[in-house]
């Protein structure tokens, strides 16, 4: 498995990397044997640090692990410590994933869909309305100020601009029963995953609610 260890103002050295390395073969060869490449990024949040463990296994399950320590080893070790408990929630279908994505290429099933990133649309500054155009009399029309008129038109080029883009990748939407989506959302703390569904062949789509329970859209019901 290729491991990348990263550190935002934090330093990684080979001690870290070690006991990384050690930690995370240690919960991938227990759990499942094929995980392909695994990324740690550490970060400190003033008196604590921080760790966050995404990996790929295959393409299309990944899984997320995070955690916090008084060092870097201990905030490691809670974060993957956070993703075992997950893989024994769910080893037995674990045990059944990691035999289908052994292979690297995608799975026949998998169709390839553009995923973007847009950066959000700025705040409208808010306009200068005239103390006249306040004492007009009702019904009285003496023409929009310059001003509101170039905020209408500039509200008008907000509705239709979706925004920049900042990135872009490819992603997989894979056919799964929406037990399966459900797990892959869990493991991999994502917080949407659209699918087709296994049963009807529709485009599906889980998501994490507010509230802590996961949503289903079903588009065959509409």
């Amino acid at each position: 498995m290729h491991i990348v260890v990263a550190g935002k103002q934090v330093e990684t050295g080979e001690a870290l990397k070690v006991h990384v390395a050690e930690g995370l073969n240690t919960v991938t060869k227990k759990y499942f044997d094929h995980a392909l490449e695994a990324f740690v990024t550490f970060s400190k949040n003033r008196a604590f640090f921080e760790c966050a463990i995404d990996i790929h296994a295959g393409r299309g399950l990944s899984l997320r692990g995070e955690g916090e320590g008084p060092d870097a080893h201990r905030a490691f070790d809670e974060a993957a410590s956070h993703i075992a408990k997950r893989l024994r929630r769910y080893r037995r279908r674990m045990n059944e994933h990691s035999r289908n994505l052994a292979d690297e290429r995608l799975p026949p099933s998998a169709e390839t869909a553009r995923q973007v990133v847009l950066a959000p649309l700025p705040d409208e500054p808010d306009e200068a309305v005239d103390s006249a155009t306040l004492l007009e009399e009702p019904g009285e029309d003496r023409g929009a100020p310059e001003a509101v008129q170039a905020a209408n038109g500039h509200a008008q080029n907000i509705q239709t601009d979706h925004g920049a883009i900042i990135a872009e990748s490819p992603t997989q939407i894979t056919r799964l029963s929406v037990s399966e989506a459900v797990m892959r959302l869990d493991l991999g703390q994502e917080p949407v995953m659209m699918f087709r569904n296994q049963t009807s062949g529709a485009l599906n789509v889980v998501y994490r609610r507010a509230d802590g329970h996961i949503g289903w859209i079903d588009t065959t019901a509409a």
